[in-house]
């Protein structure tokens, strides 16, 4: 298997490649104002909340777009039938979102920067200001290329299989709410922060330890598995995760946004 990381050294070899900066920060303000302080020279812009989702409603703080809006935007990128390499500076939990898209909408050769901004600086290769000229890109947009999983799969999957919570433990527990209107977790859910994926220098575990993890909560080959948080970005990185380690794993998309935009739905907490 090929692996969905790709290493600073590794990627600044690459000849014919479209690098994605994917910085977030929620709440604001724009990563594009991290992107103009200094980026990775050719990387191109890529806005969460405009090109990787839908805008929010019932369906979830950052739900998925539609086929077309997103090929748009990757096509205002760039993208094309080539390699893509996404990166961010905060242990790839936005990056993931935008490898997990690509991948749903059929670009099979999406790779994410382990490590980020700061393991490619650590490695002394440089960043830019300068924004690159490129021409728009082609890529065909056809869903399908992931699992994805809706509130009542979801529902269903945390008693057959493993439904993994990605946020922190005091969310899942349902101390503290501090974006949605309602706290707590999907009943039978098991708590795995994604955190917990990467080490101090926000590069993943390797797949082995990945492994060990995931088989302490649960998964394991032939366990059925998915994830959700609060909407969708982060469960993206506990799918990344799944993959490094050989697991696959379906996303929730709309994810705790969603799941408590419907009253009915019952809240687990503790």
């Amino acid at each position: 298997m090929t692996s969905p990381l790709i290493t600073p050294a590794e990627l600044a070899a690459l000849e014919e490649v479209t690098v994605l900066d994917v910085r977030w920060r929620l709440g604001g303000p724009p990563g594009e104002g991290l992107y103009r302080e200094g980026h990775i020279p050719g990387a191109v812009f890529c806005d969460l909340d405009a090109d990787l989702a839908a805008p929010p409603g019932a369906g979830g703080r950052h739900p998925l777009p539609e086929a077309g809006a997103f090929q748009a935007a990757m096509r205002r990128l760039g993208v094309r039938d080539a390699p893509v390499v996404v990166y961010d500076d905060a242990g790839s939990t936005t990056a993931a979102r935008a490898w997990w898209a690509l991948r749903y909408f059929g670009h099979h050769n999406v790779r994410v920067l382990d490590g980020g901004l700061q393991a490619w600086t650590a490695a002394g290769l440089p960043i830019t200001k300068d924004v690159p000229d490129f021409t728009a890109g082609g890529f065909t947009a056809r869903p399908g290329g992931m699992p994805v999983l809706k509130a009542d799969e979801a529902a269903a999957l945390a008693t057959r299989g493993v439904l993994l919570d990605a946020r922190a433990a005091e969310r899942y527990r349902g101390e503290v709410e501090p974006i949605d209107p309602v706290a707590g977790h999907v009943p039978g859910a098991v708590n795995a922060p994604t955190t917990e994926n990467v080490g101090p220098d926000g590069r993943f575990l390797d797949p082995a330890a990945l492994r060990a993890r995931f088989a302490a909560l649960g998964v394991g080959e032939g366990v059925e598995v998915g994830a959700y948080c609060g909407s969708g970005v982060t469960a993206a990185h506990e799918v990344l995760a799944l993959e490094v380690a050989g697991l696959p794993g379906a996303l929730y998309v709309g994810s705790w946004s969603n799941w408590v935009a419907d009253p009915t739905r019952p809240v687990a907490t503790g």
